[in-house]
């Protein structure tokens, strides 16, 4: 779980960091919100939630564990894409998947909040 959440991470690294560049190139900052939430969420959270379950590999085999990765893997990206079309097609019925993404998202951190305060020991 570590390792694939380490590895997810970067994906959202490449991502987040590519978007930043064309929003400079072009001047364009329209989608920053999708820009910071993917580097965020997708890079800084998914690389430390990996690095938690790495140092800690008893917590990364619990159902906690399993709704934290797949609800973040969904949630994050629905919510971005969502968000996309929202500020550049203007299109407020994406609004409902923003909120549903974001949603899971705060499930799935809840869920890794309960498995690190329940299951990690010194």
């Amino acid at each position: 779980m570590g390792a694939r959440l380490i590895q997810i991470s970067v994906v959202y690294f490449a991502i987040g960091v590519s978007l930043g560049m064309y929003m400079s190139m072009a001047h364009d900052y329209a989608l920053t919100g999708v820009h910071v939430h993917i580097n965020l969420l997708g890079w800084t959270s998914f690389a430390l939630a990996g690095v938690i379950y790495q140092l800690f590999p008893v917590i990364s085999k619990n159902i906690y564990a399993k709704l934290h990765f797949w609800s973040a893997n969904i949630g994050i990206p629905l919510m971005m894409v969502a968000l996309t079309v929202l500020i550049l097609a203007e299109n407020e019925q994406a609004t409902i998947f923003v909120a549903t993404g974001g949603v899971l998202v705060v499930f799935s951190v809840i869920m890794f909040a309960i498995n690190v305060l329940k299951n990690v020991r010194a």
